[in-house]
C-alpha cells in the first residue's frame, strides 16, 4: 500500500481552514487578538474561553463554509501531480464533525477541488477529535502522513509512517523527527525522491 498511498489531513494542509475560519469570525464580529494572530489555539486568538472556542469551531465546521474553503498554497498543483502523472491515491483523513451534512459538504469541496478520483477514501472524525486510533490501521505500511498538528504528526511516526508536517506559525519551532515541509511543492519532490 506505501507505495501509492498518501494519507493527509485536510484543514491546514489541502485547505486553508484558517483564513476561512478568520474570516467567517469577522463575519459574527469577532476580531482576532493581536498578541496571539499566530496561535493554534482559537480561544487565546480570540481572547475567549476555551469551551466558547470549541463551540465557534464546531459551528463553523458544521456550516456551508465548508464547502467552499480554499486550497492551501499550491495544493491542488501537486495533489493533482501526483495523482495524474505518479499514480498515486489520497485517504483523507480529518477531524471535522461527526455531522453527516458537514462531512457531505467537505467531501464535495475536495472533489470540486481536486478531482473525483483523487481521494480513495474520506476518514471522517468528529470535531477536533485524535487521528491515533485511524492512523494504527495504517501502522507499518510507511505511507507518508501529511498534517499540521504536532502530536498527529508525532503520533503517525510511532504508527510507523513517513510524517510529514506542514510549517504554519503555529509549527515553526518544531524540531521533532517529523520532516518539516513548506508547500505540496516540497512533498511532491519527497515523495519522488524515494
Amino acid at each position: 500500500m506505501k507505495e501509492k498511498v498518501i494519507l493527509t489531513d485536510c484543514d491546514g494542509v489541502l485547505l486553508d481552514w484558517g483564513y476561512s475560519f478568520d474570516c467567517w469570525m469577522a463575519r459574527h464580529g469577532y476580531e482576532v487578538n493581536p498578541n496571539f494572530n499566530t496561535n493554534y489555539a482559537m480561544a487565546q486568538r480570540y481572547g475567549m474561553d476555551k469551551k466558547d472556542a470549541k463551540r465557534l469551531i464546531r459551528m463553523f465546521n458544521e456550516s456551508a463554509t465548508i464547502r467552499k474553503l480554499p486550497p492551501l498554497r499550491d495544493a491542488i498543483k501537486y495533489v493533482k501531480k501526483l495523482h495524474e502523472e505518479h499514480g498515486y491515491v489520497f485517504h483523507a483523513i480529518t477531524s471535522l464533525s461527526s455531522d453527516q451534512y458537514a462531512q457531505h459538504l467537505r467531501t464535495k469541496n475536495l472533489i470540486e477541488m481536486f478531482g473525483p478520483t483523487v481521494f480513495e477514501r474520506y476518514i471522517y472524525l468528529d470535531c477536533g477529535a485524535d487521528k491515533d486510533e485511524v492512523l494504527y490501521k495504517y501502522k507499518d505500511t510507511e505511507c507518508y502522513w501529511v498534517e499540521d498538528k504536532i502530536d498527529n504528526a508525532e503520533v503517525g511516526l510511532k504508527m510507523g509512517l513517513k510524517s510529514l508536517l506542514m510549517v504554519h506559525d503555529h509549527n515553526r519551532d518544531y524540531d521533532g523527527e517529523a520532516e518539516k515541509v513548506y508547500s505540496w511543492r516540497d512533498i511532491y519532490n519527497r515523495v519522488l525522491e524515494q
